[in-house]
């Protein structure tokens, strides 16, 4: 590394160097490290090696920060491009904890000269391996890209990612900004490229650990079954008509639902500060992961905005190119309306969640809870022909092109026309039912058993080998 004097003033701020980060990571002398000798100065600024995570095995890569800054060279170019080559080639996780400055300025006769760079088999990576990034201290530059390749980024609080850092801005734009206001926390997540935060790089480390603990090696196998447990059986959640409000216009945490779902109330959320009126969080049912998408309604009444429905396809995209089942949550209004909304274009990202879902391949399961209105419901996979393994409502769910105050508005209705309107907004659950729009419509307590029955079924459709999946959609 950079000598005892670099290390020590690193760990000085808190900070894991990039060997305890790799330990920490990573299963108690389980690392096995490669192209130690690369480069002129230690490890050429990156370590990089396999080791395990609970066992299965990962290819990781550690920029190191006491080292010209974590700089990339020749010599950890090619570092950076074999691990990636590795994780391709034997099927398995790629993780990069990034702390760096990006390319460094050639010296001593130094050149990358024509090669392949690791972004290029990143990128081809993508949907076959599962790729995560951290960002533990500044990162920019090629290093910082490989966040945006990444299925999966998360930074500690001490984290900054950009383009270029604060020296380059000052003396290309002239533009003085601290490395937090650049792209710090708030910025990264606030812009859609980090999808997480946590405090310091033990507790970063450690959602990595959980995040992949959802996910299969490859999409040439499935996600791992937890064995079984006093937590995974059937039961009746009784209390969940009293944790869903009747008045819909009453709001609710719908985390709460979530918890009362799923196995052991637990569930690890991905992105939860970055369009926040979509919840997407990886579960088990059953034992089996699952990825959760539900509208929360303590968010724009749960209408669904351009953050939301850009974060949900990703997050669904994602799910389905390993194989976890999709269970949906619906609660909402429809997409979020108004200038501000359709200024964003909140069309074409609509537009992008609803290609996701219904291209998606793995089992769907779809509960609608108390309304979903137009485009709203069918991004949420509640309109039939999606390809759902099931779709069931509560009795007292509103349905519609638009709620029966804005149809009535709209049509410029009387009285009489109004009534009648609202007494079909209120019929109609039973309506769609009767005409298999719904599968079936249950009891609020009865939400997880018919879940894990139908997720059983879903499932069922593993009879051939995984495979990875193949998407010529073109998404805007």
């Amino acid at each position: 590394m950079g000598g005892p004097d670099k290390v020590g003033k690193h760990q000085a701020r808190g900070k894991l160097d990039a060997r305890q980060r790799i330990d920490t990571l990573l299963d108690p002398g389980s690392f096995v490290e490669l192209g130690t000798f690369v480069g002129s100065v230690p490890a050429d600024g990156i370590i990089a090696g396999q080791g395990l995570i609970d066992g299965r095995p990962v290819l990781v890569g550690a920029e190191d920060f006491t080292v010209l800054g974590g700089s990339i060279g020749p010599g950890s170019s090619a570092k950076r491009y074999r691990i990636a080559e590795l994780a391709g080639q034997e099927r398995v996780p790629l993780i990069m904890l990034l702390e760096g400055a990006g390319h460094r300025p050639p010296t001593n006769g130094e050149s990358h000269g024509r090669s392949p760079i690791d972004l290029q088999e990143q990128s081809r990576l993508s949907g076959n391996v599962p790729i995560v990034a951290a960002v533990l201290g500044s990162s920019a530059g090629h290093g910082a890209l490989i966040a945006a390749l990444a299925d999966f980024s998360i930074m500690s609080s001490q984290g900054a990612i950009f383009a270029a850092g604060p020296p380059v801005v000052k003396a290309s734009l002239g533009e003085e900004i601290s490395k937090e206001d650049l792209g710090g926390p708030a910025v990264a997540v606030g812009s859609g490229l980090v999808h997480n935060v946590a405090g310091d790089d033990a507790a970063v480390l450690a959602d990595i650990r959980t995040y992949l603990s959802y996910f299969p090696s490859s999409a040439w196998s499935y996600p791992p079954a937890r064995e079984a447990g006093d937590d995974i059986g059937p039961r009746s959640l009784d209390d969940l008509v009293d944790v869903i409000p009747r008045n819909s216009a009453e709001v609710y945490d719908i985390r709460h639902v979530v918890s009362r779902i799923v196995d052991g109330g637990a569930f690890f959320q991905v992105g939860p500060d970055f369009g926040p009126a979509m919840v997407c969080a990886l579960a088990h049912l059953g034992g089996q992961p699952v990825a959760v998408v539900a509208n929360q309604p303590t968010e724009l009444a749960g209408s669904i905005d351009v953050d939301a429905a850009d974060k949900a396809a990703q997050f669904i995209q994602v799910a389905d190119a390993f194989h976890l089942p999709l269970v949906f949550l619906s609660d909402n209004p429809g997409v979020l309306a108004g200038s501000a909304s359709e200024s964003r274009g909140i069309l074409r990202s609509g537009g992008r969640m609803f290609a996701a879902q219904n291209l998606a391949r793995v089992p769907k399961l779809q509960v609608t809870l108390r309304k979903a209105y137009g485009f709203g419901s069918m991004v949420m996979a509640m309109t039939g022909f999606s390809g759902q393994t099931i779709s069931v409502g509560l009795p007292g769910v509103t349905l519609g092109s638009m709620g029966a105050a804005g149809a009535s508005a709209a049509l410029g209705a009387d009285d009489d026309q109004a009534a009648a309107i609202a007494l079909a907004e209120q019929n109609a659950a039973y309506r769609s039912a009767s005409k298999l729009s719904f599968d079936e419509l249950i009891e609020p307590a009865e939400i997880r058993n018919q879940l894990l029955a139908w997720l059983a079924l879903g499932i069922s459709r593993r009879q051939a080998p995984a495979m990875p999946r193949s998407n010529s959609a073109v998404f805007r």
